[in-house]
């Protein structure tokens, strides 16, 4: 049996193996521009998440750093914590008030910054329930003094509601605090003021009516006291008649009208009867003097006057009708003649004397030593107490106008500043201090003839 030869002496095996790589190139070109197609899909892919990402990251970054600043220019304190109570984050206003950094703050427990007092009311609000802070006024430590805060604290949670901890805010109410005793200080001396004028009306009208009354009085008692002379001259007249009548013999009927009428008794009470009238007629003329004096708000001219009389006089008016019983000790001469305005010196008196009065209110035995002395052309009196004293830091503000430590209501705080301007227009001075004894020691020094204490008078 033939075998037919291939054509150009090539056998089909030869021929099919030169065929089959041609068909294998094809497909593997194929195979590589799907996988390039695919890779240029993925890189596109690729750059583009990369996009993404870095406007994610940009964005991020700008959130960052905006809630960076906001936290930064914040005055409010601000402290987030964890549902432990550790501190996760701290502003600067924090940093600054505490004066320690961010970090050292990191993980300790938040209420560690606060005072004891301040934690004592943090920790019972959490015995209720989840801490819940409204306005609360606290108090931060610091290394000079506690710091007043009023709190704000809330509770924070995550994208599925779940509690995280709290958010602190706080803000400093030291400058509104200061503010607001400043605004309550004025409205105390506004108040005060208002009471002083309401107080001057009223004194004016008193002083009208007094000094009505005493003009009124003033001319039935210079009846009364001339009369008095009169009767006093009549009684002697008579007393010298009766004794002449009593050295001749008197009838029966005459000298039992004598025992039964008692002459002789009558006749030897006669003179202190008289004399106790006049005296009672002098002593309320000179009560009505001191009121017109005292009744007067009109300048008046100097005028020569007893210092002593003064002050024994304002004195009684003080203590007559004091709520407390009191000693009063005096160191004081007969007499102390002075030029000046005896109106405004017992103005003056009256003002030491009531303050004393009540600086001793709960004093267990409260007693009033009263002296005066003269050396050359001064005349130095001085009002002591045994009262609690004055307090140092009350000495240098005892004068100011409307500085008073009494409550609103019982004084002005005018009167010892009146007391102050009245003694120097006399050229004198008026000073307060503490007793080495105890209690309060108020000196009064004026010129006798008017004219200013020298320097070397101090």
């Amino acid at each position: 049996m033939s075998v037919e030869q291939p054509k150009h002496g090539h056998s089909p095996l030869r021929h099919r193996r030169d065929a089959d790589p041609l068909r294998l190139d094809s497909a593997t070109e194929a195979a590589w521009v799907d996988v390039v197609h695919q890779m240029e899909e993925v890189y596109s892919d690729l750059i583009h998440y990369q996009v993404e990402i870095e406007q994610k990251n940009e964005a991020l970054e700008d959130a960052q750093q905006f809630i960076a600043s906001v936290l930064t220019s914040m005055t409010d304190v601000l402290i987030v914590c964890d549902s432990r109570g550790l501190i996760q984050q701290a502003n600067q206003a924090l940093e600054a008030i505490v004066g320690l950094p961010e970090r050292a703050l990191i993980g300790r427990p938040f209420a560690e910054l606060f005072t004891p007092e301040s934690r004592a009311e943090i920790a019972a609000k959490q015995r209720s329930g989840p801490l819940v802070l409204v306005d609360c006024v606290v108090e931060l430590l610091t290394a000079h003094q506690p710091v007043p805060l009023s709190m704000n604290c809330s509770r924070r949670f995550d994208a599925r509601g779940r509690s995280l901890g709290q958010v602190l805010i706080g803000r400093p109410i030291g400058e509104l605090r200061r503010a607001y005793d400043e605004l309550n200080r004025s409205h105390a001396e506004l108040k005060r003021a208002q009471q002083q004028l309401i107080d001057s009306e009223k004194m004016a009208s008193l002083g009208r009516l007094v000094a009505g009354v005493a003009h009124e009085l003033n001319n039935p008692i210079s009846f009364i006291y001339g009369n008095v002379h009169a009767l006093s001259g009549y009684s002697q007249r008579l007393q010298q008649y009766l004794e002449l009548l009593h050295q001749s013999a008197l009838g029966a009927e005459q000298q039992q009208a004598r025992q039964q009428l008692r002459i002789d008794k009558l006749l030897g009470d006669l003179p202190s009867l008289m004399e106790g009238t006049r005296e009672g007629a002098e002593r309320v003329r000179d009560i009505v003097m001191d009121l017109r004096q005292f009744s007067s708000g009109q300048k008046q001219h100097d005028e020569q006057f007893d210092l002593v009389h003064v002050v024994q006089t304002a004195v009684h008016w003080v203590t007559r009708d004091a709520p407390i019983k009191l000693r009063i000790g005096y160191d004081l001469p007969r007499t102390m003649p002075l030029q000046g305005h005896p109106g405004q010196i017992q103005q003056v008196l009256i003002n030491l004397v009531q303050n004393a009065v009540d600086a001793m209110a709960t004093t267990a035995s409260p007693r009033l030593q009263l002296s005066m002395a003269e050396s050359g052309n001064r005349i130095r009196f001085r009002i002591r107490d045994n009262g609690p004293g004055i307090p140092a830091d009350h000495l240098s503000k005892l004068f100011e106008p409307f500085f008073t430590t009494k409550p609103v209501g019982q004084g002005t705080g005018l009167g010892l500043s009146l007391s102050y301007g009245l003694v120097a227009e006399h050229g004198g001075r008026l000073s307060a201090a503490n007793d080495p004894a105890g209690g309060a020691v108020f000196t009064m020094e004026l010129p006798r003839n008017g004219r200013q204490l020298e320097d070397t008078d101090v």
